[in-house]
């Protein structure tokens, strides 16, 4: 056995008793922190490819679950400065046990404060910064510990730095994406071949992609590897491949560089590899096998989107671990060694590596889903092509505010965001929830003062004492509980969470979504239709088709309630149109079902007319019918398609040829009708209620055609905005 385990176990046998509980409970909270950490932050590696239905939930929370451990454990710091985030300010050279106690305390109370906050930030799918949270903590307790001890130890620049990137990050992340996606949308988008533009356009986009996470990797997330490197003699200097923070210059060659040679050459190397691997996966894919529209383009940037959500899981456990087990480190070096003194950096213990690690990979298996959702689904639509500038637009601002001349500690949750928001743009102002983004920015605004309040509450109350900690630890754990279980009725048990191995959305459809299903609905009233109406013609009994028909009819309507309904709280509607606007296209469309329902009724009255020739003009009426319904359930989609690829010129003109052919179906149509109408007049002298009845179906059926042509013309102010 290592010796280093032999030393935990001598510290552990010369503890006080009280020591033990104390560092136990507090070991207990540093779990339940890094557990908060996988279940709120999760969302900023897998939100977006939920999303976009690149990966299903059960997934994504098994691929983030992996990396997330994975970056922890192989890449995260080996030793950790005692006082995060360089919030607290303290002369190590003065510092006395009392103080090193009182900060190991106050700690304790940060994790649990932040841990608190996170829980219900999570419970409500609200993604909020692990990092400001527990920077909140460490505020909270650093104001009582100047008043204590009659001391400065909050750096209010730091302050300021956080506070600063609230807006400054999801802004930045917001532009970069917004303009990544304006140059897929010009580049392979609105091209007249965009399935084969993306082919070979794909992998050139794919080198700055993973240039940029090459250098963030580097930045961001290897930092402990390149240290262990260092103390194993693998590297001799770690500097020569991580930025100088001090006295940094922009030449790449010199020792101080901001960007060093070798961290440039690493990530060309990174970007060539990802470039190379992704031509030879992009030549498996047979792009013919896609329907029309974009789904080729979004099929194509799957794999991107998959890529670089792995590494944004892989940096994030790699960074955000030490959030957890970085004040942990600092608590065991003071109540486990004899002396009790605080040093500027605390060694951290293998035990204590896993223990975070694994209580971040649970709380990504667990509750990980709910602001995953948030993320992927709720902010607006989101596809690979999306997915993916937002995902490139926040690595490349993360990079950005990490660079040495800034040194912002900036929020990977809100650069997110403000990313996702960015690219949603990109459809329109009404392609955003605002006000789901409004309740995540507010939380965001909360985080730090909430987290501040509880750390300091939770430290006031204990005194600094052994006895009152242990005893407020368990009432707060007691108090989460508690709360948890009283909403227990409004949980999604995991198992649910996790059985969408098909891909099944767990949030609802938008109304689009509900919009487009509730014209393959109409469809089918049509097909059903269309059945009764070539039995009669055969002189069958059609009454079982007749009926069908009308249980469609009533489907469509109660799926037309549903969209109603869905308006009033959804605004994600996917398409240019406020509400007003859209649901009078619902209606529109909803007729057709209605004529497609009076149809069969008309069909129900009397037998048809004793001909025929009448009879084969009939049906021939009704098959134009159904090919022009079907024209325009083809032009749903191609809208569908248009407005989730950010209303390309390629799209509009796909959705304008289709109105087009809807008109012209329509047309066909009435010249059919006008031709069986002739015939009936004509040769129905002797059977004139029959002829007449045989009109007024020709009629109905004509009908259903017109209301295909309104439906499809009222699309045409939404190709203009």
């Amino acid at each position: 056995m290592d010796s280093r385990y032999y030393t935990v176990l001598r510290e552990f046998r010369h503890m006080e008793p009280v020591t033990m509980v104390v560092i136990g409970l507090a070991l207990i909270v540093c779990a339940y922190m890094a557990w908060n950490i996988g279940a709120n932050d999760v969302a900023n590696a897998m939100g977006t490819s939920v999303g976009s239905r690149a990966l299903t939930l059960k997934q994504a929370v098994i691929i983030a679950a992996i990396f997330e451990f994975a970056g922890a454990f192989f890449a995260g710091d080996a030793v950790t400065k005692t006082v995060r985030k360089g919030i607290l300010t303290v002369d190590f050279s003065t510092v006395t046990p009392d103080i090193s106690h009182d900060i190991a305390f106050g700690f304790i109370a940060a994790m649990m404060a932040a841990a608190v906050w996170l829980t219900i930030a999570t419970r409500f799918g609200l993604p909020v910064s692990t990092t400001h949270s527990i920077i909140g903590g460490i505020i909270g307790v650093g104001l009582v510990l100047e008043v204590d001890h009659n001391a400065e130890y909050i750096d209010w620049e730091v302050v300021q730095k956080v506070v600063m990137s609230w807006v400054a990050s999801p802004l930045m992340g917001a532009l970069i994406a917004f303009f990544s996606y304006y140059i897929i949308k010009k580049l392979i988008l609105d091209s007249d071949n965009p399935e084969e533009r993306s082919m070979w356009l794909a992998p050139i986009l794919a080198f700055p992609t993973f240039f940029v996470l090459g250098l963030a990797l580097q930045f961001k997330a290897l930092k402990g590897f390149f240290a262990k490197a260092e103390s194993n003699g693998w590297i001799a200097d770690k500097s020569a491949w991580l930025p100088a923070k001090e006295n940094g210059v922009w030449d790449p060659f010199a020792d101080a560089a901001w960007l060093p040679i070798n961290s440039l050459i690493l990530a060309a190397v990174i970007g060539a590899i990802g470039s190379v691997c992704l031509y030879f996966v992009l030549r498996k894919i047979d792009i013919k096998e896609e329907s029309n529209g974009f789904r080729g383009v979004e099929r194509i940037f799957v794999w991107l989107q998959i890529i670089t959500a792995a590494y944004v899981a892989f940096a994030h456990g790699a960074n955000d671990r030490s959030n957890a087990i970085g004040p942990m480190a600092a608590v065991w070096q003071v109540l486990s060694n004899d002396t009790g003194m605080l040093m500027e950096k605390a060694e951290i213990p293998l035990w204590l590596v896993l223990l975070g690690s694994a209580g971040i990979a649970i709380g990504v298996m667990t509750w990980g889903w709910r602001v995953m959702e948030t993320i992927g689904k709720k902010i607006t639509d989101i596809t690979p092509t999306r997915g993916f500038a937002a995902e490139f637009g926040a690595a490349t601002t993360i990079l950005i505010f990490s660079m040495p001349f800034l040194a912002v500690p900036v929020s990977t949750t809100h650069t997110l965001v403000g990313a996702v928001v960015g690219v949603g743009l990109a459809g329109g102002a009404k392609a955003v929830d605002f006000r789901v983004f409004g309740k995540i920015a507010a939380s965001w605004v909360a985080s730090v003062p909430v987290a501040a309040f509880g750390a300091a509450t939770i430290y006031i109350a204990s005194g600094g004492d052994d006895l009152k900690m242990i005893i407020l630890l368990p009432l707060a754990f007691l108090a989460v509980g508690y709360a948890m279980w009283r909403t227990r009725g409004e949980e999604i048990h995991v198992e649910d969470a996790l059985s969408d191995a098909g891909g099944a959305k767990t949030d609802g459809p938008t109304p689009f979504d509900m919009f487009h299903h509730h014209a393959e609905v109409v469809e089918e009233t049509v097909e059903k239709m269309v059945l009764a109406v070539e039995k009669a013609c055969a002189g069958e009994d059609a009454s079982e088709e007749i009926e069908a028909t009308i249980e469609s009819e009533f489907a469509a309507d109660k799926v037309k309630a549903s969209i109603r309904d869905t308006v009033r709280e959804d605004l994600r509607f996917g398409i240019a149109a406020d509400s007003k606007s859209f649901l009078h296209m619902v209606s529109r469309q909803d007729r057709i079902a209605d004529y497609a329902q009076n149809v069969a009724e008309q069909l129900s009255f009397r037998p048809l007319m004793e001909d025929d020739e009448a009879r084969e003009h009939l049906a021939k009426m009704a098959k134009a019918v159904a090919e022009t319904v079907a024209t325009y359930e083809d032009l749903i989609e191609a809208l569908r398609d248009y407005h989730i690829s950010g209303r390309t010129k390629a799209g509009a003109d796909k959705v304008m040829e289709l109105i087009r052919e809807v008109n012209l179906k329509e047309h066909e149509a009435d010249m059919v009708e006008a031709e069986a109408a002739a015939f009936v007049f004509t040769n129905g002298e002797d059977q004139p209620l029959a002829a007449m009845h045989m009109y007024r179906v020709l009629q109905r059926l004509d009908d259903v055609a017109n209301a295909c042509e309104k439906a499809a013309n009222a699309f045409l102010p939404l190709l203009s905005k």
